[in-house]
């Protein structure tokens, strides 16, 4: 693991042997692949230093050079604070992952809506002290649950960001559909796109975005004719588990956009575990995320085992 600290507004690593003889830019360029227009606002505003010094930024770096990076100066919040008590699955001065509930929005739809997680996450910030420009990596439908990525500042936010086009990411999900599957695993690569008659409603479409669910069956129900899949996904498109699920026939249980029959008060959803190599320390970060409702569906099925 790297060793890293924080000392007020600024971040410290000590390079390691893997690091040495990148020079600065090349550091930045090619071990975290920042975008230039971040890192040239580093540069420009000197917010980069080689061992309490300005950093030269066409020097190679050295084993056990400390570079120290100003991250975390206050900064205006992205939507206005407004308070729910959350659950946070992990948290370190660049990341936080947080258990979203039903029925709440990850992010206002509006300049006015005030009652959405990334408020939530505003008013716990706040809360500690923190005024930062945070922002959500990913996002999950509103009656959908489970954990959610935030990025702290902007420069992990574009890391982040990266990460997640290239599936560095990885996000496992359950969910109950109808029917019984009868292949015991499998991948559904159908693209999707919007549907023309429907203002929310997504569908299968040639001429749509590029869409991949893994999935993995649980368990089966025969006498409520339901099945318990795994998911992973290698894209994120809106409401695509739904969306796939539905067109392979099997919708998913309470999901009545999507052809499921009403037999829960939401989409039987749950995002239960993000897992990701920490951009900076190098460090593992495994999120199970409890099941915070009380969907019978879930009851017996452990998050920490999946």
């Amino acid at each position: 693991m790297i060793q890293t600290k924080r000392k007020g507004e600024w971040f410290e690593i000590l390079i390691p042997e893997e690091w040495a003889t990148y020079t600065v830019q090349d550091f930045f360029r090619h071990v975290w692949q920042a975008p230039k227009k971040q890192v040239h606002t580093l540069r420009m505003e000197k917010k980069v230093k080689v061992n309490n010094a300005e950093a030269n930024w066409t020097q190679p770096l050295q084993v056990n050079d400390v570079l120290t990076i100003q991250f975390f100066q206050n900064e205006e919040f992205p939507v206005q604070p407004s308070y729910y008590e959350i659950t946070v699955l992990h948290e370190d001065d660049h990341l936080l992952v947080v258990n979203k509930p039903a029925g709440m929005d990850t992010h206002p739809n509006s300049p006015t809506q005030n009652d959405t997680l990334a408020n939530a996450v505003a008013y716990y910030l706040q809360s500690k002290g923190e005024l930062r420009a945070f922002k959500h990596v990913h996002r999950l439908d509103k009656d959908t649950t489970g954990a959610v990525l935030f990025a702290k500042h902007p420069f992990i936010g574009a890391i982040l960001d990266g990460m997640l086009e290239k599936r560095e990411i990885k996000r496992t999900y359950v969910a109950l559909v109808h029917g019984i599957l009868k292949n015991k695993k499998g991948t559904i690569r159908e693209s999707i796109g919007r549907d023309r008659h429907h203002p929310t409603r997504r569908r299968v479409s040639p001429t749509g975005q590029e869409a991949i669910t893994h999935y993995q069956l649980v368990k089966t129900d025969s006498k409520r004719n339901l099945s318990l899949v795994q998911c992973s996904l290698d894209t994120g498109r809106t409401h695509q588990i739904r969306v796939h699920f539905s067109h392979i026939g099997h919708p998913l249980a309470g999901d009545i956009l999507y052809g499921g029959k009403p037999i829960f008060l939401r989409q039987a959803l749950h995002a239960v575990k993000i897992q990701l190599i920490h951009p900076f320390t190098k460090e593992t970060i495994t999120c199970p995320a409890p099941f915070l409702d009380e969907p019978k569906i879930f009851s017996d099925l452990d998050p920490y085992s999946i």
